[in-house]
């Protein structure tokens, strides 16, 4: 179901893929029924050169350059295994000016993972602004680097975009160089509501009725706010919140302790139910060794809820380790809904897909009307999962399926 019907008029939902289905099913969410092919031509030269068309009447000679006037144009920006990052972004830049060049008074990059996020900061001080004192260590790691993160958003900027949407960025140097670039128009978008209802509506977790035996983990200090604005999104007041700290002694290999500042030990937690939060995860070496540590409490369920999944090969394989009970994750990454590229995680992988969700906050931004659905996500979950009973697709069905 559609948000609204009548947002095409001004509205115009490409891709940097036409046929990227996670952009497909924002426009349709957002009620453009046109198929991006038809809306937009991913021209290339001969050269490999990339030059897209917004597409336009072949007979209409009045309106050259004018196409999208009046229109807001959104860019949906996933990752792919068809085109690298860098290819994709420059698509971003060349779309963003053929729009704003042919009228369009408002860009809008969605770019759900945003590109160049890991390289927040530079080789001097002023090069990212950290909420910690940056010391000679952490410059030295940026030694010889850009800061291409800044370079991004600068670039964008440039290229016409007017306003930047993502999911979970984690880094506060990123937020707060986009936040400058764009004048504020820079939307992180947190998705505690879309966890908390799964969390609360299904079986994933088995807790008391006012959260007895469940605790909320954070990997480390820098996920202490998003988890605690989790445990008040659950509300359940006798869960339990503790905090880990992680030291790397190399580059793929981290040590686990829990952090002097935990709001609880490990005292009475022995056969908790377990959720571990964190914004991203590449090689799975950190959450494997959190939740090998966490084995001490005997825990009755252990769970990864993480927003951004790349499903590399070491991560998979570290990832099947028995200590890791179920992993939850967004598709951010839309290609994880592949279950060949699930792997040998599919029977432990729960994915909520948030286009509904995105399209929502779309129009709120735009001051568009929509039908507002108060949960609007969809699941995806493997039959091989053992709490499978049936396929579901939308999230109001849970109740169903947890007896809640």
């Amino acid at each position: 179901m559609a948000l609204s019907t009548s947002l095409s008029s001004n509205v115009v939902v490409v891709s940097n893929s036409s046929d990227n289905p996670f952009a497909i099913d924002i426009a349709y969410a957002m009620g453009q029924y046109d198929d991006i092919a038809d809306l937009i031509s991913m021209k290339q030269f001969m050269n490999s050169e990339f030059c897209p068309r917004f597409i336009s009447d072949e007979a209409d000679f009045e309106n050259i350059g004018r196409k999208l006037t009046g229109k807001s144009v959104i860019i949906v920006s996933t990752g792919s295994h068809i085109k690298s990052r860098q290819e994709l972004a420059m698509s971003n830049f060349i779309i963003a000016r053929a729009a704003k060049e042919n009228g369009a008074d408002r860009v809008i990059l969605v770019e759900p993972d945003l590109f160049y996020s890991a390289q927040d900061r530079g080789p001097h001080k002023d090069l990212g602004q950290t909420s910690f004192e940056r010391d000679i260590t952490d410059i030295k790691k940026f030694d010889g680097q850009p800061f291409t993160a800044k370079l991004y958003a600068q670039m964008l900027k440039l290229s016409g975009v007017d306003t930047v949407m993502t999911i979970h960025n984690h880094s506060e140097s990123v937020q707060k160089i986009f936040t400058e670039v764009f004048e504020g128009d820079f939307h992180n978008l947190i998705p505690y509501k879309i966890y908390a209802h799964y969390l609360l509506n299904s079986d994933i977790l088995n807790y008391g009725e006012d959260g007895e035996g469940l605790v909320l983990c954070a990997p480390d200090k820098g996920a202490r706010d998003f988890v605690k604005e989790m445990f008040n999104q659950l509300g359940l007041k006798k869960a339990k919140f503790i905090m880990l700290d992680k030291e790397r002694t190399a580059e793929r290999k981290v040590e686990i302790t829990l952090h002097k500042e935990s709001e609880h030990t490990f005292d009475g937690l022995d056969g908790a139910s377990i959720i571990l939060f964190d914004d991203m995860v590449r090689t799975g070496s950190t959450v494997v060794k959190s939740c090998q540590f966490l084995k001490q409490i005997k825990p009755q369920r252990m769970v990864f809820a993480v927003s951004h999944f790349y499903a590399s090969d070491e991560g998979r394989e570290r990832m099947a380790h028995p200590a890791l009970g179920e992993i939850l994750t967004l598709n951010t990454l839309p290609t994880i809904l592949n279950r060949d590229e699930q792997g040998r995680l599919r029977k432990k992988m729960v994915v909520l897909k948030v286009e509904k969700w995105l399209a929502q906050e779309l129009c709120n931004i735009l001051g568009l009307p929509n039908n507002t659905e108060t949960n609007p996500y969809k699941i995806d979950m493997s039959s091989k999962n053992p709490r499978f009973k049936r396929k579901i697709w939308f999230s109001d069905e849970l109740h169903e399926l947890a007896g809640k």
